[in-house]
Parts: C-alpha cells; structure tokens; sequence
C-alpha cells in the first residue's frame, strides 16, 4: 500500500515565513514557483524579508518584483538571470559576488542564516525518498542549514541520484503540484557559432573530460565533437547538447579519473528532453555545487577541459562575463573555478569563446574593458581565447604578444584601431617587439 502523505496549500505553507525571515528558493530551471505565488499574495502583511538564490531561470519574471513589496521582499541573487535581472538593475534588489561553488559555506558556516527554504522535488520513491531533480547545486547545503524545509512535490521534476536524493521526513511542510519546469531553446547553433566549436574541437583531445558552459556557443561546442571518443563529463550545468553525445557513445566517461563511469553536474538547464533522460538514469550523479565546482576535485581528472562563454575581453586577456559596464547581467558561476581548475590539470585546458561582435555591432575585443565591468577570469588565468575568426592561446604570453594574438581574431572591421590603441598602450615595444 502507497504510503500517504499530509499535503497543505501553498497559501498555509507560506505562513511559515515570517517578517524578517531569510529565505533560500532553489534554482536552476525548477524555481518552485507556487510557493513563489503565494509568498506574493501575503506581501501586504510581510517586511524585510529576504530572498536568496543562484542561478534561477524562471517561467516568468519573479511576482516578488513589484514596486508595491519593495519593503515586503529584499532579493539577493548569487547569479543574476531572467526572474530578477530588471529587479537588479532597477535598483530594487541586490547581488552577492561570490564564486558559484563557494556560496553553500556561507550557509553552513552561519555567515548567511537561513529560516526557511523552498524547495522543488520529486514524487516520492517506495521508500520516501525525494530527489531535488535538477537542481542539486546551493540547495543540499540549503536544506542542511534552513530551520524550516517546504517542498513542492512535483511529478513533473525528474529523480536524480547523489546529493540531490533527500528523505521526506526532512521537509516540514509539502505542497502538491503539478508546475512544468522551466526550459531553454535547443537552437541550432549559426555558421559563425559553429566555427567557434570546430576551433575548439581541433584541441580537444579524446578521453578528455568536459565542463561546458550554458549558451549558445557552448552548445556549438557539443555540435562539434561527434568525431570524438571517450569523453567524460565533469560539468556545473547538463545540457540539451550532452545527450546526443551520451546516446551515441561519444561520451563514455571511461577515462575520468573522479566519479568514472559516470556524468558528474550540478544542476541541468535544458528542455523537456533532457529531463525525461536523467529522470531514474543511474548513468547521472548530480553533486552539491561545492563538491563539482571545487579546483581542486577538478583538476584530479587529466585532459580536462573547461569551456565558457564571456561578454568582453581586453587587450592583456582580461575577461568580463557577469557584467556589461555596471550594469549586472549574471554573475561569476563556475568559470573561475573550472579554468583555474583545468590549469591544475595534467594536459588541462580553457577556453573562453565569444563572437567577435555584439548584436549592436560593437567589437568584445577592446583596449580596456568597459568602466564598470567585472573581471571574471584574471588574465593571469586566461588560456585559450576563441572567436570565430579563430583560436588563440595566451598561455605564456606576455603583453604585446597577447595583443597581437586578440587582434587577430577580432572582428576585421575592429582590427586597425585595436592595433591603434594597442600601440597607444604599450609604446615602441609593441612595434619592435619580434
């Protein structure tokens, strides 16, 4: 007999919260977005309750984000993404820097004190196990430090294995609901993108292990790899792009030195399909965002390569990808930590790709990046630097060098100023140097 369980409403589960409170809300593409609702609904009633999250891509900007609760609601993200980003920037809420695999020891350690966390799981297995699906990352340590746990408790979020299996008699209220997850596009990737994944593809040797990024580009990447073999996967976030090359054994993970034989992330963004195929699939562990994104666990597999995306990139290789001037955009994820960690590596690589162009026609590559923006990758870090117009690594490179090379790549409309500021910059070395 099917064991039963005392469900309440979303409304009588937010009585929880009270006035001051501070508030964990689980991400990635499974925000529990009934809770969310009803939070909204006793706005009126709350102050100065805070609201924390990571990487949150939401089926629709936060109810949260209305000028009416702006004494009810303070919202602090550790990765600014579409449920807030206008909150953000509008000056209404905040964000946290802080590297994506650091954040779970502010709440284990007290710095950050939660009461409450809203969570998003799965059915029940026969024996009252819940899986948080696909979104492991900030919420094991979450779930460990909140003094109150209220799930949702949703057939549509898949049952993943690892850090991301919790028992029900851990949560203090449960919610039943039936909320699709969020998704994003599979798009085919553009001829410009595509020539972004063949350059690096060139590089990646086989038996390597992977983290790539979330984006477009990234996923041009895994466009570009079917030639390969046994690839493993180590990786902060699973993609659409990562089952075509499961399914037809491009990716083996029989070469990986920390978890083989198995793809390792901490949380999944992608659409309906790659949900259905990690739902029960043994072949998955998904680990807290601490453990997956720690250098150091990250660099005990050789061949690793990391690949992320970014939004600018100076002439000395300093890299933007969390902000466009002072205006937030995301925030620093794993990139940092996978490139540092790939460095450690024996055979180890990063590349940080980008079209050489934004869609307003401006060059990312500049002489300096624009005021305001955030270095996420130090150019004391940066290796490979991808465009596509080609793949250049600055790994030993010393200043003149690195701006000949980034020149080279960039967009041929940018490439005579560039060299202009260039030599504007580092003076008769740059025209002399051999």
């Amino acid at each position: 007999m099917a064991t039963q369980y005392k469900y309440i409403t979303p409304d009588e589960a937010v009585r929880f919260v009270k006035s001051g409170d501070h508030v964990f809300v689980q991400g990635s593409c499974s925000i529990p977005e009934a809770l969310i609702a009803a939070l909204a609904r006793r706005g009126h009633e709350l102050r100065g309750v805070v609201l924390y999250n990571a990487f949150a891509l939401g089926r629709r900007v936060s109810p949260l984000c209305d000028p009416k609760f702006k004494d009810s609601f303070h919202i602090d993200s550790f990765f600014v993404s579409n449920a807030v980003r206008g909150w953000v920037n509008q000056g209404y809420a905040t964000t946290t820097p802080r590297f994506f695999g650091q954040v779970p020891i502010l709440f284990r350690d007290g710095t950050i004190k939660l009461d409450v966390a809203f969570i998003n799981c799965s059915l029940p297995d026969p024996d009252g196990y819940v899986s948080l699906g696909v979104s492991a990352d900030l919420t094991p340590s979450a779930v460990e430090s909140a003094k109150i746990i209220i799930a949702q408790i949703n057939p549509m979020m898949p049952f993943t294995y690892g850090d991301s299996v919790l028992h029900i008699s851990k949560i203090d209220a449960l919610v039943k609901v039936n909320d699709p997850l969020a998704e994003t596009p599979d798009n085919e990737p553009t001829d410009a993108e595509l020539a972004i994944g063949r350059h690096i593809a060139e590089h990646i040797k086989d038996g390597s292990t992977l983290q790539i990024g979330v984006g477009a580009i990234p996923n041009a990447v895994l466009h570009s790899l079917h030639s390969h073999r046994h690839l493993g996967i180590h990786t902060e976030a699973l993609t659409d792009g990562m089952v075509d090359l499961i399914k037809s054994g491009v990716v083996d993970n029989s070469r990986k030195q920390i978890e083989p034989g198995v793809s390792v992330a901490s949380l999944a963004l992608g659409t309906r399909r790659l949900y259905d195929f990690i739902d029960h699939n043994r072949s998955f562990l998904f680990r807290d965002i601490a453990w997956v994104n720690d250098p150091f666990i990250i660099s005990q597999n050789h061949d690793m390569v990391a690949i992320n995306s970014c939004l600018e990139i100076d002439l000395s290789g300093q890299v933007c990808a969390d902000s466009i001037g002072t205006r937030i955009n995301s925030g620093v994820g794993g990139q940092q930590d996978f490139v540092y960690g790939s460095s450690r590596s024996i055979g180890g690589q990063s590349f940080i790709a980008m079209l050489s162009i934004t869609s307003k026609g401006e060059s990312k590559i500049k002489p300096i990046l624009t005021p305001g923006a955030g270095v996420v990758t130090t150019r004391f870090q940066t290796n490979w630097v991808v465009t596509e117009y080609g793949a250049v690594n600055l790994r030993g490179k010393n200043m003149i060098e690195r701006a000949r090379l980034l020149i080279s790549i960039a967009h041929p409309r940018f490439r005579e100023s560039l060299d202009k500021a260039a030599y504007q910059m580092l003076g008769y070395a740059y025209r002399n140097w051999h």
